[in-house]
């Protein structure tokens, strides 16, 4: 026959539970903080490498790029494979995007707009490198969803602006 539990064996299970809450407490306090630049980091490293790539020096677009969007890529829709729109144009905006987009969001100024127009260049590259959503664009979609969804998390740049305008408008909406 087992034993009816004790006052003092209660006690114990009481503080083992405590004792696990609070080291749970203490886990998602930690996760909080950061969480959201790891992940702002992860999505931030790819473009920001594919981005240095198209650049020859400073504001100097790569005749690589060009080609790329020229020749290279093309949008495979409902079984069709189409030349891009506006090559030149996508190329430009394309290196631009790649380069801006990360360092705001590894800072984390505007991290919710970076992340969405990351968001949408996974898109569009899922479009023009169909074969890559397993390995590449599932997970860059999941990343820039949750920092969508989470926010910049408390080690950026929107926290302390939002700190500051908080600061300077007291019981007002920030």
């Amino acid at each position: 026959m087992s034993e009816a539990p004790t006052r003092t064996n209660w006690m114990s299970m009481t503080n083992l539970e405590h004792g696990i809450r609070l080291l749970l407490g203490w886990l998602a306090w930690g996760a909080y903080a950061v969480a959201p630049i790891a992940l702002r980091i992860a999505l931030a490293v790819p473009f920001f490498r594919s981005g240095l790539t198209k650049w020859d020096s400073f504001l100097e677009l790569s005749p690589a790029a060009t080609f790329l969007f020229e020749e290279q890529f093309k949008l495979h829709i409902f079984g069709g494979i189409y030349d891009l729109p506006a090559p030149d144009t996508l190329a430009l905006l394309d290196s631009v995007a790649e380069i801006v987009l990360p360092i705001l969001l590894v800072v984390g100024l505007a991290t919710r707009f970076s992340a969405l127009g990351l968001l949408v260049m996974t898109g569009v590259i899922e479009l023009v490198v169909p074969e890559g959503w397993a390995n590449f664009h599932l997970p860059w979609a999941a990343m820039a969803i949750s920092i969508i969804a989470i926010g910049p998390g408390p080690l950026s740049l929107d926290h302390l602006v939002d700190r500051v305008c908080r600061l300077w408008n007291p019981g007002g909406a920030a």
